[in-house]
C-alpha cells in the first residue's frame, strides 16, 4: 500500500505559487548564473546515436620538447592559436540590419500585392524584416469567418495563441467569445485578428516600430474582409488604426470613421478582455459597448 504524499511546507507552497505567477505572466524560460543563446538551442537538432569515435593519440606518442613542458607541432604546420574561438554572429535575414522605415515601406509594397487572405498569410509568413517573428512560435493571422459584417481586433497574440498558431485562445479569447455569445455572435459570425500578427518575447507590448512595420499588413487584411465594424479590442489598436493618442477609458464607446479603398466604416473602441480580467469591475463599460455594436448591426444606431 502506498503511503501518502507529505503535504507541501509553507515555503513550498509559496515558491509554487510563486512559479504559477511567473507563469502565468508570461515567462517561459529560466535564468542561471551562465548565458544561453536561446536561438541556437532553438535551432539546433536532438541528438542522434553516432559510431563512437576513435580516441586521439595520447600526448606521450607525440614528441615533447626538451625545453619547455609542451607539444612540439608537425613540421611545417602552424603555430597553435591561444585565442578563444569566437562564432559568427547570427543573423535573421533584413530583420538584422533593416531599418524601420525600410521594412515598413518594404510591408506596405509587399501587402499592396496581396489579392486574398489567403496571399496575405503566405506574404506575411515570408516576411523577414520584423524581429517579432524570429522569436515567435507561430505567426497568428487570423480566425472566425471572413464574411462576416464584423472584425474584431486586438494587440498582439499570448502565449496560447502563440502555440496554437490562432488569436484570442487563452483566458482572454473565453472571456472574449463570452462577450460575443452575450449579444448573439460567436467566431463563425465575426472575424478576429490582431494588429501585431507575431507574439513579443514575454508577453511584452509591441513596440512602437514593431506597430508601424505590421500596420500595412493589418491594413490591408482589413480591406479584404471588409466588414461594415471594426472594433478595436484595447487602446494599441484604436490608436494604431485611428491615430488618436487618448487612452482607452477616454476613447472606450465613441465610434470612429475608418476609410476603406470605396466607401467609409465604422470603428468601435472598447476595453481589451485582458484588461477585464484585471479589472473586473470594467465589465459594465464592456457590456455598453457591446450593446452598442449589437444595435449597429441590427441598424438602430
Amino acid at each position: 500500500m502506498l503511503s501518502p504524499m507529505p503535504s507541501p511546507t509553507d515555503a513550498q507552497a509559496d515558491l509554487i505559487a510563486y512559479l504559477d505567477f511567473h507563469v502565468e505572466a508570461g515567462a517561459d524560460a529560466a535564468l542561471d548564473e551562465q548565458p544561453h543563446d536561446r536561438f541556437n538551442e532553438a535551432d539546433t537538432p536532438a541528438p542522434t546515436l553516432r559510431a563512437p569515435r576513435r580516441a586521439p593519440p595520447r600526448a606521450a606518442e607525440q614528441p615533447v620538447s626538451p625545453v619547455a613542458n609542451t607539444l612540439v607541432p608537425p613540421p611545417g604546420s602552424a603555430p597553435p592559436s591561444t585565442a578563444a574561438p569566437t562564432a559568427a554572429p547570427r543573423t535573421f535575414g533584413r530583420a538584422a540590419s533593416a531599418q524601420p522605415d525600410e521594412a515598413a515601406s518594404d510591408a506596405r509594397a509587399r501587402a499592396r500585392q496581396a489579392k486574398s487572405l489567403d496571399e496575405l498569410e503566405r506574404i506575411l509568413a515570408d516576411f523577414d524584416a520584423c524581429p517579432l517573428r524570429f522569436t515567435a512560435k507561430n505567426l497568428v493571422f487570423a480566425d472566425g469567418n471572413p464574411e462576416a459584417r464584423v472584425m474584431f481586433l486586438g494587440e498582439a497574440p499570448g502565449a496560447d495563441e502563440d502555440r496554437i498558431g490562432k488569436p484570442f485562445m487563452g483566458r482572454s479569447g473565453q472571456l472574449l467569445d463570452k462577450m460575443m455569445k452575450a449579444v448573439g455572435l460567436d467566431r463563425t459570425s465575426a472575424y478576429i485578428g490582431n494588429i501585431v500578427p507575431w507574439r513579443p518575447p514575454g508577453n511584452r507590448n509591441p513596440t512602437p516600430q514593431e506597430v508601424a512595420v505590421c500596420r500595412p499588413f493589418v491594413e490591408r487584411q482589413i480591406e479584404l474582409v471588409d466588414p461594415d465594424i471594426i472594433v478595436c479590442l484595447g487602446a494599441p489598436a484604436t490608436q494604431t488604426l485611428t491615430g488618436t493618442k487618448d487612452g482607452i477609458l477616454r476613447t472606450r464607446g465613441r465610434l470612429f470613421p475608418y476609410k476603406l479603398p470605396n466607401r467609409e466604416v465604422k470603428l468601435l473602441a472598447t476595453l481589451h478582455p485582458a484588461f477585464l480580467l484585471r479589472q473586473p469591475v470594467q465589465k459594465r463599460l464592456a457590456w455598453r459597448d457591446f450593446r452598442s455594436l449589437r444595435a449597429l448591426l441590427d441598424g438602430k444606431a
